[in-house]
């Protein structure tokens, strides 16, 4: 079935309708999560009239609080030029070029997950038009609301009811291991038999290695990569739930963020990835100037499925590289995808 057949039983309405929306406060509100519209679909086949286009130009939008899919038979390359206008007020784009697994899915989670499958929208309207700071901050704050929002909670409760109140098994090793050699640091993830699962450990054992490599000047190249089959499985499932300060979470998220130090160091930084690179794993990682993948890595960003949207700078660093379109389908869906498909898209730089 083709991306745009998924939709003969549901209303799709014209770029013009969708025109008249931006411009409208009252059908945004109309045509919003909180009125019962977990989607909307439009259909960007038939190019807006010229009409409609002239008579609204320059007036304020109004974007509507829900997700919107765009669908079309052609390349959206190929789109007439009044319709790419338009592009930047769609949030998913369903063209021939769209895997058709990854809008199944994506549909079945705004199904179960409305509400956080919405909030990742938001963030990536607003992420290329802010700072990287700024956006991180906004990226913590929806992920500490929605760690306390009644989808993760649901997602949560037959974890705690399978192993109530079991504290996290410690590591014997150390979480993250650093080797330098001359001026090049190498920073290796340690969790082996754990896929190295992003813990609280190795968040920190990765900070404090990265602030070394940022302020001491004479490290000129850092390698990071990961011990074992994996380069990182995304974040430990043993310690989700655990924050029950919504607001002492997210100030530890941003005061101790690998993103962001990865981010501010970036040219002089090299990802080598193996294996799963999930969550985590790539979000941080796509900060980097250089990474590099073996053939056999693969990526996804599973958050929106727990009720959460990427919480390690996933919303922020990925729609720098893809865009946000296929940010947006990445993370909707939670599906994997492979190496071929991350280096077309622009996710990684080689496989090697």
């Amino acid at each position: 079935m083709s991306n745009a057949a998924k939709f003969s039983a549901t209303k799709v309405i014209t770029l013009d309708a969708f025109h008249h929306l931006l411009h409208n406060p009252m059908l945004a509100e109309d045509h919003s999560i909180v009125s019962g519209c977990p989607y909307l679909v439009v259909d960007l086949n038939q190019p807006p009239s010229d009409g409609v286009l002239a008579s609204t130009q320059g007036t304020e939008k109004w974007r509507p609080n829900t997700i919107v899919i765009g669908i079309c038979s052609a390349p959206v390359g190929a789109l007439a030029e009044p319709t790419q206008a338009l592009l930047p007020f769609i949030d998913v784009i369903a063209d021939g070029a769209a895997p058709e697994f990854l809008l199944d899915t994506a549909l079945s989670n705004i199904a179960l997950q409305p509400i956080a499958s919405t909030m990742l929208i938001q963030l990536l309207r607003q992420s290329l038009s802010v700072s990287v700071e700024q956006a991180l901050i906004s990226e913590s704050l929806t992920y500490s609301s929605l760690q306390h929002g009644a989808e993760f909670l649901r997602w949560l409760r037959p974890k705690d009811e399978q192993a109530p109140d079991q504290p996290p098994r410690k590591d014997i090793d150390k979480a993250v291991l650093s080797e330098r050699s001359g001026n090049h640091l190498t920073v290796t993830l340690n969790r082996p038999t754990k896929h190295n699962a992003f813990s609280a450990s190795m968040r920190e054992g990765l900070t404090e290695a990265l602030l070394l490599a940022r302020t001491d000047t004479s490290i000129e190249q850092v390698t990071l990569q990961g011990a074992g089959p994996s380069f990182c499985a995304g974040g430990d499932l043993e310690e989700f739930g655990e924050a029950r300060d919504a607001a002492i979470a997210h100030l530890t998220r941003t005061t101790r963020s690998p993103g962001r130090l990865i981010y501010s160091m970036r040219d002089k930084i090299k990802v080598n990835l193996q294996g799963a690179c999930i969550g985590a794993g790539i979000e941080m990682t796509a900060f980097a100037g250089r990474v590099i993948a073996r053939p056999d890595a693969f990526f996804a960003l599973p958050e929106v499925g727990f009720g959460l949207v990427p919480g390690a700078g996933g919303t922020v660093s990925i729609p720098r590289r893809i865009g946000p379109h296929r940010t947006a389908l990445l993370g909707l869906s939670g599906q994997r995808i492979d190496c071929a498909t991350a280096l077309s898209w622009g996710l990684i730089d080689a496989i090697e």
